[in-house]
């Protein structure tokens, strides 16, 4: 579908049109999401992560069978990766436990996983924009609409989506396929996102636009079972 006579994508259909749309899959990894991660260890209450699985595993095979490209973005926290700030706030806060070391079980992708030839951005900051190749990345594809799920809301995928819209990408939150340590830090961000840098639609919301396209095929209406 192409963008009207201004060329702004206005709508839901316009901003996930699989030529120019990418799904970014911000940090799903076993210490944001898995029981005995670092958010496990450090908050205990894992449901608003964990919560956000299902329907993105959903989106994401919809989304490759639309044609829409999925990248994942993994964040590696070595030590030589972290700043003076970095270490600054995590000793003021207590949360000097290790998390997304390189090669461990806590930085690989949690029930998530791409397919050869989707893209892998490696980041060392909140947001996937700084200092990596993500940027690059999409311009060399075409993609001006962004689809963006992952953990957490409030501080990594919400980085990405305000830098994102600072570089002049469509942003689009998919609410129910982002989580945060607690519900009200990812509401807000939700909140923040449809007001200030970009929109926020659900997955079946998107799924419905790409049905309307005529990019995924439209899914069968279950047939109530009769009782007796």
């Amino acid at each position: 579908m192409q963008a009207n006579e201004e060329g702004l994508l206005l709508t839901l259909e316009q901003k996930v049109a699989p030529g120019h749309t990418a799904l970014v899959v911000v940090d799903v990894q076993n210490d944001f999401a898995a029981e005995g991660g670092f958010f496990h260890r450090a908050w205990n209450d894992l449901s608003s992560a964990q919560a956000a699985l299902p329907p993105l595993k959903r989106l994401i095979e919809r989304a490759r069978q639309a044609g829409v490209l999925v990248a994942f973005i993994q964040a590696i926290y070595d030590p030589e990766y972290l700043s003076e700030p970095m270490r600054e706030r995590n000793r003021r806060l207590g949360l000097e436990v290790p998390r997304c070391i390189s090669g461990t079980w806590g930085a690989d992708f949690c029930e998530v996983r791409p397919e050869p030839g989707e893209p892998v951005v490696i980041k060392h900051r909140y947001s996937a924009f700084m200092g990596t190749k993500l940027d690059h990345l999409l311009r060399e594809r075409g993609i001006r609409s962004l689809l963006l799920a992952g953990i957490s809301s409030d501080t990594c995928v919400e980085s990405t989506a305000r830098d994102g819209y600072f570089m002049d990408y469509y942003i689009t939150m998919v609410a129910d396929c982002c989580g945060a340590i607690n519900d009200q830090d990812h509401r807000s961000a939700l909140t923040r996102c449809a007001r200030d840098f970009g929109t926020v639609a659900t997955s079946a919301e998107i799924v419905a636009a790409w049905e309307r396209l005529g990019v995924v095929a439209v899914a069968p209406t279950p047939v109530a079972r009769s009782g007796g």
